[in-house]
C-alpha cells in the first residue's frame, strides 16, 4: 500500500478554526490505513497533544473514534463538537492557535531538519510550522523525483 506524505500544514484550520486539527486528523486516518510513512506519527506528544489537550480531549479516545469510524474531516469536526467538555470558546481556540503558530522546534529537531532539508545551522528559521513544512515539502519532492 502507498504511503502518502500528509501535506496538510499545522497552520491549517477547518471550519472550526482551529490550527493543526486538519494535520492530525489526516495523520492519524493515514496511519489507521497503513499509509503513513515511517518518520510520521500519529497522535503523540507536541502539536497533537497542545491542541487536544487544550480543547478538552482525550487523545487516546481522539486516536480510536479516527482509527474505528475513519470520518470525513467535518465528521470528525463534528466529533469534537460533541465531546463532553470541550472547550470550544473564542478565547480558548485563540489560545490554541497562538500556541501552534508561535512555538519554536527544540534545538537539536531544528537543526536535524535544517540538515535534512540543506539548509545551513544559521539559517534563522526557528518555527516549528515552518520546519515542518520545509521537512514534509523534502520528503514530497524526493518521492516524486527519487
Amino acid at each position: 500500500m502507498e504511503k502518502l506524505i500528509p501535506l496538510i500544514s499545522s497552520g491549517t484550520e477547518g471550519p472550526l478554526g482551529v490550527k493543526h486539527l486538519p494535520r492530525l486528523w489526516l495523520k492519524t486516518l493515514l496511519s489507521a490505513t497503513g499509509r503513513l510513512p515511517d518518520g510520521y506519527k500519529d497522535i503523540r506528544p507536541g502539536f497533537d497533544y497542545i491542541v487536544l489537550e487544550g480543547l478538552g480531549i482525550d487523545p487516546d479516545t481522539t486516536r480510536d473514534f479516527i482509527v474505528r469510524h475513519r470520518p470525513t474531516y467535518l465528521s470528525f469536526e463534528q466529533w469534537i463538537r460533541e465531546q463532553p467538555g470541550a472547550d470550544l470558546s473564542p478565547e480558548n481556540l485563540a489560545k490554541i492557535n497562538d500556541t501552534i503558530a508561535n512555538r519554536i522546534k527544540p534545538a537539536e529537531a531544528r537543526l536535524e531538519i535544517l540538515k535534512e532539508v540543506g539548509l545551513p545551522e544559521d539559517t534563522p528559521i526557528e518555527n516549528s510550522i515552518m520546519l515542518n513544512n520545509l521537512d514534509d515539502w523534502k520528503a514530497v519532492h524526493d518521492r516524486i523525483t527519487g
